[in-house]
C-alpha cells in the first residue's frame, strides 16, 4: 500500500472521535483494500454554499462525526473572527443526524459559543425561523433533504449581515462558504479541540411561534379534504399543527409514509418529484374523494402538490405550475414587494410580474440566492421550492407553501373555480409554458464537466432539427448574474435549454422550456426534443 496513504489513514483513525468509524477504517486497512480506502480518502468532503452533503461512512470523504467535528471547529473559528457567538442547531431523522448534532454542540460549546438545540427532529423551516426569531448568528441544520437514505448533510444559515452580505437568516453564499472552508482546512486535529457540555435544549415556544406565524397565511379556511405525505420525513407533526391552528380540517395522512424512517422504505428516492413517489398519496386521494394532495420532502422545505385535473384525472403539478399559481395569486391579492425565480425556472413569472407592475429579479439556481432579494414577496425555484412568507422564513418552506395552497384552493372553490382554472387563465394571457427537467445520474462527477466542456468546444448547430441560435456560457455571464457552471441554449421557436450540474447530487440536469398556444402543442414539442437532448448529454 502507498506509504503516504497508509500514514494518512493511521493519523485519521487516531484522531477519529467515533469508535465505530475508527474500527471500520482499521478493518479496511488490515484487509489491504487500497481501492476502497482511496475512495474514503479522496480529499475532505467539500464544504460549499450547500454546506456538506455526502454518503455516511468513515474517512474524510464521507459524512461522519470526525468530518462534522472538524467542520464545526472551522465554523467556530470563522465565528470568532467576526465576533459571533450564538448558534442554534436543528436536525432531521436520518441516520447520524442526532450524533452529528451532539458532535457540533460539543465542539461549539468547547469553543465558547452560546449553543442552543431544537428539542427533536424538526423541519428545516423551523430551524430557519428559529435562527431569525432568537437572533442567532449561525443556524445549522443537519439534513440531507431529499437525498438517498445513505446520505446526510449539514446546512449553514447566517442570522445577521456577514462578509458584506445582508443574510437575514438565510443560507450562506460565496465568499462566505470559501472563508468557512479555509477555516475547516486549518483544523488538523479534532482531538486538540476543546469540548464542552454547556448547551440549552430549546422548549416548545419557538415551534409554537413558527406555527402561529405560519398559520396567518390562511385567514379564511374551509372544510377541504387534503391528503398529505411526509415522504418518511419529519414534516407530519408540524404541518398538522399548522393546519389545525389555521382552522382547516385534519389532514388525511398517508400512513405508510408519515412516520420518520431513515430507510425510506416505500420510495426509491425520498423526493416527491421522483416517478412513483406519491403513488400512495394519489391512491388515497381517489379513495377519499380528496380536493388536493400535498407532499413534503423529508426535511419539509419543499412542497409538491397533485390535483384532480378535469382532463387527465389526478396528476402532480410541475414545480413551475405551482410557482405560477402562487405568483398569480399573490400578484392579484397582495402585490407588495419583489418577485423572483431561478434562471432554470419558467419565464412565466417574469411575465406575470410585468402584467401586474411588480418588480422582478432572476437569480442563480439555489434558494440561497432568492433569499438575498430585498423585500421578497414571492420567490420560487422549479425544484418545488417556494417562499410565500419570507418575513417569517427567509428560505424555501414546504409547510407554509402547503398551507397557502390550501387557502388558494379554498378561495377558488368559493367562486366555483379550481387550480386548473387559475392556470388556464394565466396560459390564456401569456401562452402555455411547458417545462421539463431531464436528470442524468453519474458515478463520477467529473463526467458532467467533460460534457459541458465538449459542448463548449464543439457546440451543436441543430437539436431535433431545430437550429441552435445562440449559446450563453453561464461561467462567463453577460446578464449581471454571478458566474456558475452551465450552458443556456436558445433554439429556434424560442425554445430554452439549460444544462448544469446538480448542486446536491451526482446528477447532470437539463431544463427545457417551450411556449405554445396549448398544452398538447407543448407536449408534442417536448417529446420531439427530449431524446435528442438525452443523446447529446450522454
Amino acid at each position: 500500500m502507498n506509504a503516504s496513504l497508509r500514514a494518512e489513514i493511521e493519523l485519521w483513525i487516531a484522531d477519529d472521535p467515533d469508535p465505530v468509524t475508527a474500527t471500520q477504517l482499521q478493518e479496511m486497512l488490515d484487509s489491504g483494500d487500497e481501492g476502497v480506502l482511496a475512495q474514503h480518502f479522496n480529499g475532505f468532503l467539500q464544504f460549499g454554499t450547500a454546506g456538506l452533503r455526502g454518503p455516511i461512512g468513515p474517512g474524510p470523504s464521507c459524512m461522519n462525526r470526525a468530518v462534522v467535528g472538524r467542520t464545526a471547529a472551522g465554523l467556530a473559528a470563522y465565528m470568532k473572527k467576526r465576533g459571533m457567538s450564538k448558534v442554534v442547531i436543528g436536525r432531521d431523522a436520518r441516520y447520524g443526524s442526532e450524533d452529528y448534532t451532539l458532535e457540533t454542540a460539543e465542539i461549539m460549546s468547547g469553543a465558547g459559543m452560546d449553543v442552543q438545540i431544537l428539542p427533536r427532529p424538526l423541519p428545516t423551516p423551523v430551524l430557519a425561523y428559529t435562527t431569525q426569531f432568537l437572533r442567532c448568528d449561525i443556524g445549522i441544520m443537519v439534513t440531507a433533504s431529499h437525498n438517498p437514505p445513505q446520505d446526510n448533510g449539514y446546512k449553514v444559515y447566517i442570522g445577521p449581515a456577514a462578509d458584506g452580505i445582508d443574510y437575514y437568516a438565510s443560507q450562506i453564499i460565496s465568499p462566505t462558504d470559501e472563508f468557512i472552508a479555509t477555516e475547516i482546512a486549518s483544523i488538523t486535529s479534532l482531538k486538540k479541540q476543546p469540548r464542552g457540555s454547556a448547551w440549552t435544549i430549546l422548549g416548545e415556544e419557538v415551534i409554537s411561534g413558527y406555527i402561529s406565524e405560519t398559520a396567518k397565511l390562511a385567514p379564511h379556511p374551509r372544510d377541504l379534504k387534503i391528503v398529505y405525505t411526509a415522504m418518511h420525513g419529519v414534516g407530519t407533526e408540524t404541518i398538522q399543527r399548522v393546519f389545525n391552528h389555521a382552522g382547516f380540517a385534519t389532514l388525511i395522512l398517508v400512513d405508510e409514509q408519515c412516520t420518520p424512517d431513515p430507510d425510506f422504505p416505500t420510495v426509491s428516492f425520498p423526493n416527491p418529484e421522483e416517478p412513483g413517489a406519491i403513488d400512495l398519496a394519489l391512491k388515497k386521494a381517489r379513495d377519499f374523494g380528496a380536493d388536493l394532495v400535498i407532499a413534503n420532502d423529508p426535511d419539509a422545505d419543499r412542497c409538491a402538490a397533485a390535483i384532480n385535473d378535469p382532463v387527465v384525472g389526478w396528476r402532480m403539478l410541475r414545480g413551475d405550475e405551482l410557482g405560477i399559481i402562487f405568483g398569480e395569486w399573490i400578484a392579484r391579492t397582495q402585490p407588495q414587494g419583489v418577485f423572483g425565480n431561478s434562471i432554470v425556472s419558467s419565464s412565466a413569472l417574469r411575465k406575470i410580474s410585468a402584467h401586474y407592475g411588480i418588480p422582478f429579479q432572476e437569480v442563480l439556481t439555489g434558494f440561497k440566492w432568492l433569499a438575498k432579494i430585498r423585500n421578497l414577496a414571492f420567490g420560487y425555484e422549479e425544484a418545488i421550492g417556494y417562499a410565500v412568507d419570507a418575513k417569517t422564513v427567509n428560505d424555501k418552506d414546504g409547510i407554509s407553501a402547503a398551507l397557502f395552497l390550501a387557502q388558494i384552493t379554498s378561495d377558488l372553490k368559493d367562486d366555483g373555480l379550481t387550480l386548473s382554472d387559475l392556470l388556464n387563465q394565466v396560459w390564456d394571457r401569456h401562452g402555455f409554458h411547458g417545462t421539463e427537467q431531464i436528470s442524468i445520474r453519474v458515478s463520477d462527477i467529473s463526467a458532467i464537466s467533460a460534457v459541458l466542456n465538449s459542448l463548449r468546444k464543439t457546440p451543436p448547430s441543430h437539436i431535433a432539427g431545430r437550429k441552435v441560435e445562440s449559446i450563453d456560457d453561464l461561467a462567463t455571464p453577460t446578464d449581471g448574474l454571478p458566474p456558475t457552471e452551465g450552458l443556456r441554449l436558445w433554439l429556434s421557436g424560442g425554445i430554452r435549454v439549460i444544462i448544469r450540474p446538480s448542486g446536491t447530487e451526482a446528477k447532470m440536469k437539463c431544463y427545457i422550456e417551450v411556449i405554445t398556444k396549448t398544452s398538447d402543442e407543448s407536449q408534442k414539442l417536448l417529446d420531439e426534443i427530449r431524446i435528442p437532448l438525452k443523446e447529446l448529454l450522454s
